[in-house]
């Protein structure tokens, strides 16, 4: 038996329980993995609060990302073995001390990016790589905007689109998390609390406006966000922290500017093994040359996961954090 953070039913945050459960050894084409560490995203909040539906039902055991050391491999296995460091981003299951992982969904870790690193910025960097270099590829002369700067996928994106030669602008909350966004790549950020973040941005680009917005914060932005794009320039979707986009009219696509829209999501972009090796490739190289810096903010007891949902559902946390089995 191991320890592992679960959900019965979907609510605040007393439905968390911290519980033992059997893992079993590991099938044809499994591995079992020790975690040393494991992502925190808002995206677990989601799954938790019943934003999400769970795919497989409840009971269900939350976190989708890790890093830590194969354990066993079963029948058919040749990706990793016995005693490998390896990270992931996969199915939900991540919050708990050991588990099951289909070995074609883990990646080896290089000597030079420690375990908490790697799985902190598994989601938020693959998020940031495939946005980038995918959804809209920046090229230098870019203007971008990326909303919740001081976020974890925030700070990996502006310190990346940088060195992709974007002007990179920031939408945040605070005189604290402007600083911290503003070192970590941003040329610009606009405190969206005390600014009209559409006419800064008009300002900024001395009424150019943008070529791509990227918005994971949802309801507070929309249709905001799309007054700061130009003519024929693409609105990408990737997240909803205030609350879902309403349903809207697709003809006010037309009106500003006949834009474009999408809604990613990274199991999509990494969805076959060479797209997932190539994303976390691509990451592993800007991180290991200092491109892309990844601080590890805040580390909390996997008992402690429920004062972790507060932070985040609280917007106390910046940057990266994890859980400790």
């Amino acid at each position: 038996m191991v320890k592992a953070v679960r959900v019965h039913e979907q609510g605040g945050l007393d439905v968390l329980r911290y519980e033992d459960i059997e893992i079993g050894r590991p099938g044809k084409g499994e591995a079992r993995i020790r975690h040393t560490a494991i992502g925190l995203n808002f995206l677990d909040v989601y799954y938790r609060n019943g934003t999400y539906a769970p795919p497989a039902g409840l009971p269900l055991t939350l976190g989708n990302e890790g890093a830590g050391v194969v354990l066993e491999i079963g029948e058919g296995v040749s990706d990793v073995k016995p005693g490998d460091r390896v990270a992931y981003v996969g199915s939900l299951g991540a919050y708990a001390e050991e588990r099951l992982m289909p070995a074609d969904r883990l990646v080896k870790l290089p000597a030079e990016i420690p375990d908490e690193q790697a799985a902190a910025m598994m989601v938020k960097g693959m998020t940031a790589e495939y946005l980038l270099k995918r959804t809209y590829p920046v090229k230098p002369g870019d203007t971008v905007l990326y909303h919740a700067a001081a976020g974890g996928v925030g700070l990996l994106f502006g310190q990346w689109a940088k060195h992709l030669g974007a002007t990179v602008i920031g939408t945040a909350s605070s005189r604290d998390k402007i600083a911290l966004a503003k070192a970590h790549g941003f040329d610009h950020v606009i405190n969206y609390r005390e600014t009209d973040f559409v006419a800064a941005v008009k300002e900024i680009t001395g009424g150019r406006m943008c070529d791509v917005v990227y918005d994971s914060v949802g309801k507070d932005t929309f249709p905001a966000s799309l007054d700061c794009l130009k003519a024929r320039s693409l609105f990408v979707s990737f997240g909803q922290s205030s609350g879902s986009i309403p349903p809207f009219n697709m003809a006010i696509l037309s009106q500003k500017g006949s834009l474009y829209a999408t809604r990613p999501t990274i199991f999509t972009y990494i969805a076959r093994r060479e797209d997932l090796e190539a994303s976390a490739g691509a990451l592993f190289d800007v991180v290991g040359k200092g491109i892309v810096k990844v601080e590890v903010n805040g580390r909390y007891p996997l008992a402690e996961a429920g004062r972790a949902h507060a932070d985040l559902e609280g917007r106390r946390t910046t940057g990266t954090n994890v859980l400790i089995p």
